[in-house]
């Protein structure tokens, strides 16, 4: 019965910490690339109504998860119209960007809200997946768990193992001077901050299509500014990401462990609050080491940036 217990709050803490993963992972490419987009959160929330609404009419997991990193890529390609094209303010047009998700999401979601849909299937490999305690956790998760590990692993290698990576990390660094070389830095630009919308566009589709598979208002309840909060704890490195969305999956989960239990009498609003105030804390720990923030992060995030500039 204990390996039972452990294997299900294992699977619980990856199905948990899959969203943050993804739409922090797209985050760390668009501030490497020297843009910083607060739009996690709307984005998010767009692509998981969209993927939600498109799994329900066509029964298909592959279109619904598509049309949710669509969606996020359109949300982004607004936010990249708006601050690469005009060179409005991208704290500013980040936290616009999240409140038109946010009613973007609940206009079209209206006629959909408390609508179940079935799960994205899981991978059962016979004879694996069977195995105490990692047999389920390793072998009995859905396509989205293993495509969050693919995608660390290549966003890893793709920004520090390749030239086009180093040119991205060039741009985030100093424009000026990547332009000034002949590099497209408009353009390197709106390629990381699309797939930082898709990403998180996935992000919110996992929500909706398998840790919840239903549509509720709100659905993704502050889970996007974790994963921009994560970008900052994990300094702008894709292995530290994946192991603060685990530590923040963690402390999600094991909130509602402690709630289900009935052992500790906290109130349950203070328990909601636990992953959030941890991120709070560990941001104001971080910002204390102002000289590792300024050696990490890329110089030239959040500045506006014009060729004849």
């Amino acid at each position: 019965m204990d390996m039972l217990i452990l294997s299900s709050v294992a699977v619980s803490i990856m199905a948990a910490s899959t969203p943050l993963l993804f739409a922090a992972m797209g985050e760390l490419v668009a501030e490497k690339s020297g843009v910083l987009n607060l739009g996690v959160e709307g984005m998010m929330l767009a692509g998981a109504v969209l993927a939600f609404i498109v799994g329900l009419e066509t029964g298909s997991g592959i279109l619904a998860i598509a049309a949710g990193a669509a969606m996020g890529a359109l949300m982004a390609g607004l936010f990249a119209v708006l601050t690469l094209g005009l060179l409005a303010n991208q704290v500013a047009t980040g936290l616009a960007l999240t409140l038109f998700g946010i009613g973007l999401s609940a206009l079209l979601g209206q006629s959909y809200v408390g609508t179940p849909i079935p799960p994205l299937p899981k991978l059962s490999v016979d004879g694996l997946s069977d195995i105490p305690l990692l047999g389920p956790v390793v072998f009995g998760q859905d396509a989205l768990v293993y495509l969050s590990f693919a995608m660390t692993a290549g966003v890893a290698y793709f920004l520090y193992r390749t030239r086009a990576g180093l040119v991205l990390r060039s741009v985030g660094e100093n424009p000026h001077a990547a332009h000034s070389i002949g590099f497209p830095v408009i353009a390197i630009r709106l390629a990381a901050v699309l797939f930082g919308g898709a990403m998180a566009g996935i992000g919110g589709a996992y929500m909706s299509l398998s840790y919840t598979p239903m549509w509720a208002e709100g659905m993704i309840a502050g889970r996007g500014w974790i994963a921009l909060a994560l970008v900052v704890f994990a300094t702008w490195r894709p292995a530290r990401i994946l192991l603060g969305a685990y530590l923040f999956g963690g402390l999600t989960i094991a909130q509602l462990h402690m709630q289900g239990s009935g052992q500790i009498e906290i109130p349950a609003q203070f328990l909601n609050m636990v992953p959030y105030l941890a991120t709070i804390i560990v941001l104001v720990l971080i910002s204390r080491d102002a000289t590792r923030i300024r050696l990490n992060a890329p110089a030239s995030i959040g500045k506006v940036f014009h060729p004849d500039g």
